[in-house]
């Protein structure tokens, strides 16, 4: 039987094609590969050696996705809505979508060092980070070990690091034991209890729809997602504030859904306060979940958009 959310995709591709991105491969090293869409004009096949010809004539959006869907199903909105003004650029974190290594490390940090390869290879010298939740953990990690790449940074329903304190009170909001229990189903039903605790308002939909998003964003890679998950956590007596100078030149925002019990508006205001000394202004989407760019996506395009006006005066 033909899966909904392949057939889907595939539509998407094509919309995309027209608003003038399209995906591509990038072998950052040898075996490892890091599926992105990217402009047109900057997607051309490159070899470990050589940068991309065509650099990016417009600002440069990187949008970097959470613990679930891959990059494009998550940010199709933002991407539709970005693309005539920036040049959008949307990975895949490996062992998501079409990205993959052979390498044995699931850190944060190796997956920025990863993103921070690849978009230098397509010719990228700076860029804004637009990321969510998985993926803000590792914009902050990209903010933190590449100042010269990241200009600015877009955070949303994420923090610094998940430290034991934070997970712990997370988990306990959403009722589950742990996060491999929350963010790798065995079960359609598992599925169905993400979008229950990533939205605001419950989400009507059929059954072979959530079957058919089991299958192609859940049903794959467990093993390696299991251990990204396990190297996520860290030890509060390990964790140390870094410092980004990014937030010094007040290029950090905060934007965030209003009604996100994953991490909600305390942890934000705990965010802004006390780890980034209240320099990044703090935005937020009223009736908005977790996954508040797929569930208000209009609400978060224009903050988005007022945001990047701010950083890039356009």
């Amino acid at each position: 039987m033909v899966n909904s959310i392949a057939i889907y995709t595939s539509f998407l591709r094509a919309i995309l094609g027209l608003a003038g991105v399209r995906p591509q491969s990038v072998e950052i090293e040898p075996g490892t590969i890091v599926h992105i869409w990217a402009p047109n004009e900057t997607a051309k096949k490159t070899n470990n050696l050589k940068q991309a010809e065509n650099k990016p004539s417009k600002p440069a959006v990187v949008f970097l996705h959470g613990f679930g869907f891959n990059g494009i199903l998550s940010w199709q909105f933002q991407v539709l809505a970005l693309a005539k003004e920036y040049s959008v650029y949307v990975p895949d974190f490996l062992f998501f979508g079409g990205s993959v290594t052979d390498r044995t490390e699931r850190s944060p940090a190796f997956q920025a060092e990863c993103m921070a390869k690849c978009l230098r290879k397509l010719g990228v010298e700076k860029c804004t980070l637009v990321g969510l939740s998985y993926g803000g953990m590792v914009g902050f990690k990209m903010a933190e070990m590449f100042p010269d790449l990241v200009d600015s940074f877009v955070v949303s329903c994420s923090v610094m690091a998940l430290t034991e304190s934070i997970s712990r009170a997370s988990l306990e909001r959403i009722g589950f034991p742990s996060w491999v229990k929350h963010l790798v189903p065995d079960t359609v039903e598992g599925v169905k209890k993400i979008v229950d605790v990533s939205t605001y308002k419950s989400l009507w939909m059929p059954h072979f729809l959530y079957k058919d998003v089991f299958e192609t964003a859940y049903d794959i890679n467990r093993k390696e997602r299991v251990e990204l998950l396990d190297a996520l956590i860290v030890k509060d007596k390990d964790f140390s504030l870094p410092s980004y100078p990014q937030n010094t030149a007040k290029r950090i925002h905060l934007l965030w859904g209003e009604e996100d019990i994953i991490f909600n508006m305390e942890v934000a205001r705990n965010l802004q306060e006390k780890l980034l000394a209240g320099k990044a202004p703090l935005h937020y989407i009223e009736k908005g979940g977790h996954a508040v760019p797929l569930e208000r996506p209009f609400a978060y395009n224009r903050q988005l958009k007022k945001i990047l006006v701010s950083l890039h005066g356009k």
